[in-house]
């Protein structure tokens, strides 16, 4: 199929624009002497010219920084453009013929101050990379021990109160004993007491009726019967005995003996410990050997670009069967030669380039809801537990991150940074949560700058080469690009008739592929959202498309909807 050439609309979103006059085409490249933004057209045309033959052109990423004019203090006329290497000076041309740097060595002053921009941005980026992160890390560290202090202070407090709780209670317990024992004595001794009070009593009685017994004998007029009366014997008088009263022998204690029986606060005599401040090689020098690397594989991926195009028409290559799932609803590159592949119905498997099932699990089911990321490891949401799960090399399933309250939709591992990208929403809301590879939350996107929200179903999620977040909403019948920062900068919602996306994914040349479930076509956009052409229609059999993914070696897989064949086309040359 011919790919239709189309005028790019005024309502384009604004991009960097080529330098050259009257072409507003995207700038890609940067001619390092001339100092002039290009297009790649352009950038063609300029190195035609015989006198531009030599210039480097660039990326534009790459380029060199242009030296600021400065004009000479000595000499207003020209510009600052050297560097005399003696005496470390900023020079102009006419300066440099002047006696006092006779036989001095000269550089370009551009190139020294590109060397420096060059220091200054590395010296920005060990801020960003080693120092603020290990300095917030630090201050989080003082932080955790500030509320440890805390806890272990009120834990502290809360043995002595139940020590001296405790101690109050063996108190009392012992002096209710000791009043119990009091009270019984008392008890025995006032019984007693009692008894002998009342056996004296008893006595005193006696003796008042014997007596009263007596003086009747006296006054009784018979004598004969007085003097029958027998000598009257009386009762000795009752022993009693004095009451013991019990004693009370206090307590013999002291402060010393309280504190014994209450425990002691120590104080370690240790020396404070020095925090762990991670070198700056291990992490910087790390991190700039990937640098370096991620520069190299870009420059590689650079050249192939720059050589990269869309082919004249859309070629079949092969198909193949995916065993083990009902459709492909979406799919996912794990290493060069094999594949993750999902049906709607919660089977995810790993398949070669042949279709041979490598391995099976079963999910939670969805659409986008699988990613690779860059060390191999697969990375999955479970929309019923709430969780993203990862998947090891060594087959272990880990949940990664919890969502809390949040339904994990989509997802995408970035091949920028290694970030995370997942789709999500709750009964109200919805929202694409960017997490760092470590699962450290980073950035939540949800709404444009008039505060409306930007999705409504965010069912697949991907990103493009400069870093925009790709989202297929097939409830908003729209595909939403927002750029790193989250600030929206367009939303495509088809071309020519109703548009309902599904799958999606971006190739090396910054191009939009998405799935068209209402037109079964498979749209193609520019990374600005400017419609293209329809890639894909029910011409080349396409039949309700669900997923698209393109391979590091530029081939376009296509899966569809009640049909477990995966189709496989060229479309770049």
């Amino acid at each position: 199929m011919a790919l239709s050439k189309i005028d790019i609309p005024r309502r384009a979103q604004h991009f960097l624009e080529c330098g050259i006059e009257d072409c507003e085409r995207n700038c890609e490249f940067y001619c390092n002497p001339c100092h002039q933004r290009l297009c790649k057209q352009c950038s063609e045309e300029h190195l035609k010219s015989p006198e531009n033959k030599n210039h480097e052109v660039v990326l534009y990423q790459q380029r060199k920084r242009q030296l600021p004019v400065e004009k000479c203090k000595i000499h207003p006329t020209k510009d600052v453009d050297m560097l005399c290497e003696e005496c470390q000076v900023p020079l102009c041309s006419k300066c440099a013929t002047r006696g006092d740097h006779q036989k001095h060595t000269f550089v370009d002053l551009e190139a020294v101050y590109a060397e420096k921009f060059a220091l200054i941005q590395q010296e920005i980026s060990k801020i960003q990379e080693y120092f603020l992160p290990t300095s917030q890390d630090l201050q989080r560290e003082i932080k955790k021990d500030s509320s440890q202090i805390k806890h272990i202070m009120d834990n502290i407090r809360t043995s002595m109160k139940t020590e001296g709780e405790t101690l109050k209670s063996l108190v009392d317990t012992v002096i209710s004993e000791n009043m119990k024992q009091l009270d019984q004595i008392e008890h025995s001794l006032l019984e007693d007491i009692n008894t002998q009070d009342k056996t004296m009593d008893d006595y005193i009685t006696y003796l008042n009726n014997l007596v009263k017994e007596l003086h009747r004998c006296l006054t009784s007029t018979e004598t004969q019967k007085l003097m029958s009366e027998k000598k009257p014997t009386i009762r000795s008088i009752p022993e009693t005995t004095k009451p013991v009263i019990p004693g009370f022998t206090a307590g013999q204690y002291n402060k010393s003996d309280v504190t014994k029986l209450l425990g002691k606060i120590h104080v370690s005599n240790t020396k404070a410990e020095k925090r762990n401040i991670r070198p700056i090689e291990s992490v910087y020098n790390t991190a700039m050997k990937l640098t370096h690397k991620q520069m190299k594989e870009d420059r590689k991926k650079s050249d192939k670009k720059q050589t990269m195009s869309l082919s004249a028409s859309v070629t079949k290559v092969r198909e193949f069967n995916v065993p083990g799932v009902d459709d492909v609803h979406h799919v996912s590159q794990d290493q060069s030669d094999r594949l993750w592949i999902s049906d709607l119905y919660g089977n995810l498997v790993q398949t070669d380039l042949q279709g041979n099932v490598i391995q099976k699990i079963k999910t939670s089911g969805g659409f986008g809801y699988h990613t690779v990321t860059q060390g191999g490891d697969l990375i999955f949401t479970d929309k019923v537990k709430k969780v993203v799960n990862r998947i090891t090399k060594g087959n272990n399933i880990t949940e990664f991150i919890k969502t809390g309250v949040w339904v994990p939709l989509s997802i995408h591992s970035s091949h920028i940074n290694g970030d995370f990208l997942v789709g999500m929403m709750t009964n109200k809301e919805v929202k694409v949560t960017r997490y760092s590879k470590t699962g450290k939350e980073l950035q939540n996107i949800q709404r444009d700058n008039k505060g409306q929200g930007l999705y409504s179903y965010p069912l697949y999620i991907t990103e493009n080469i400069n870093g925009d977040i790709c989202t297929s909403d097939s409830v908003k019948k729209a595909v939403v690009v927002v750029n790193k920062s989250g600030q929206h900068r367009f939303s495509y919602t088809g071309h020519e008739s109703e548009f309902r996306p599904y799958g999606i994914c971006t190739d090396v040349l910054g191009h939009i592929l998405v799935c068209d479930g209402f037109s079964d076509t498979v749209h193609l956009l520019d990374q600005d959202g400017q419609f293209l052409s329809l890639l894909l229609t029910q011409q080349q059999g396409v039949y309700i498309p669900r997923s698209v993914c393109v391979d590091d070696e530029n081939n376009l897989y296509v899966g569809q909807y009640n049909t477990k064949t995966l189709t496989v086309y060229k479309y770049l040359q």
